[in-house]
């Protein structure tokens, strides 16, 4: 039997800013969890033993709710608990039948109200680190904070990335008696000015003249990613990134990721994009990551290993590219096998061995095969000229849903 949760959204004004059903809630409650500040906010007239969440809170969970089955319990939350709260967790746990959610008003929208700024002009961020992704002239940002120093973070990568003008504003303490704000430039913030513990960054991007600004279409510049060489160039990218197609959600395997440069932009496709990038050079997995970070997609997971053997294990890819390392024996087979149905497969070839392995994929797999030539213009003593690059061979591939069994002539049904 599972634990069943009411979780009741409480805002800064405690107790008092409760409605009826908020409070009758927690009156009939055995037990009410949450953190210090919340349980504090409940009168003495509540009865309920009064439980603070576990540390750590994830792994922690499951055995208390496993403790309070067949009583009654609410846990206790800030605003609205499914905007990045406790309600998705115990959701997430349990399962959603066995949770009710009783919100107040979150504190992206008292931030929003304060700032007048309407919902559809803003992009919330969970991971103050993924702002490179939405950095944008005149794109509006509330960042959900994670502690005092915030601020001074997202301040350095402004100032990093030539936004230093834009305005930063601190709404403290949302919704209570002390609320508060207080604005300043990027580049006015000092490196030690601390904000207070709870507060919403409100942040109004403001290019400087440094600023280059990154679009979400893929084929970013080479030189946006740091790399020894080890680059799925530019035009070669935008190419396999059209072809794996990526929809919201959807996990991408980057094998022999190189600089990361594909599944950094399969993410920055979208927020709820995942991709793992495995790479056997230490130095360039390391680099995977300080790239990944930089250009705002920071959870991209890297591990270092050697494919096919470093894929066992991994969750299933809706998506898998293969920059490099295509002649290893098994990779691509193991690849086909582990994507979903309808998942797209996309590999390149550059030498003769590489392009063998992916004409005999085709063969077997079906799909297109492509050979993309790239020239660009460089000069020639006092004139210009083409300078072809490395030519490509690229395969691309759906892996087709299997049909269903047909059970009409049979009479068997499901």
């Amino acid at each position: 039997m599972n634990a069943r949760v009411v979780v009741v959204g409480i805002g800064g004004d405690g107790w008092a800013g409760l409605d009826e059903a908020r409070r009758r809630a927690i009156m009939g409650a055995d037990v009410v969890l949450g953190g210090e500040r919340h349980l504090a906010m409940i009168p003495g007239e509540v009865t309920a033993e009064r439980v603070p969440w576990p540390r750590p809170l994830r792994d922690g969970l499951p055995e208390l709710l496993q403790r309070w089955v067949g009583r009654s319990i609410v846990a206790l939350a800030s605003g609205d608990p499914l905007v990045a709260g406790i309600g998705t967790t115990l959701i997430e746990l349990l399962d959603a039948d066995a949770v009710e959610v009783l919100p107040a008003v979150s504190s992206v929208a008292l931030a929003r109200a304060r700032m007048r700024w309407p919902a559809e002009s803003v992009a919330v961020l969970r991971d103050h680190r993924a702002l490179p992704r939405e950095l944008a002239p005149g794109r509006r940002v509330l960042v959900l904070s994670a502690d005092r120093n915030t601020p001074g973070e997202v301040a350095a990568t402004l100032r990093g990335a030539g936004y230093g003008g834009s305005e930063m504003t601190v709404l403290a303490d949302l919704g209570s008696p002390t609320e508060a704000r207080f604005s300043r430039a990027a580049r006015d913030w000092a490196v030690d000015h601390e904000a207070p513990a709870l507060h919403v960054l409100a942040v109004e991007c403001v290019a400087d003249a440094s600023a280059r600004p990154l679009g979400l279409v893929p084929g970013l510049p080479d030189d946006a990613f740091e790399n020894d060489g080890q680059l799925t160039r530019r035009d070669l990218r935008a190419s396999a990134l059209s072809r794996l197609a990526p929809m919201a959600g959807d996990l991408l395997w980057d094998v022999g990721a190189g600089a990361g440069s594909v599944g950094i932009e399969w993410m920055r496709a979208h927020p709820s994009c995942r991709a793992i990038a495995v790479e056997a050079d230490p130095e360039r997995a390391a680099r995977v990551a300080r790239n990944a970070v930089r250009l705002g997609v920071p959870s991209l997971e890297v591990v270092h290993g050697r494919a096919p053997q470093a894929l066992d294990g991994l969750p299933r890819p809706d998506a898998v590219f293969i920059g490099g390392g295509g002649t290893a024996p098994g990779l691509l087979r193991q690849c086909w096998d582990a994507l979903r149905p309808g998942g797209r497969l996309v590999a390149h070839a550059v030498t003769l061995e590489t392009e063998r392995v992916v004409v005999d994929a085709r063969a077997e797999f079906g799909g297109e095969l492509t050979r993309i030539q790239v020239e660009h213009a460089d000069s020639i003593g006092r004139f210009a000229g083409w300078a072809p690059a490395r030519a490509v061979v690229q395969w691309a591939a759906v892996k087709p849903f299997v049909a269903a069994a047909d059970t009409s002539e049979t009479g068997e049904s499901s």
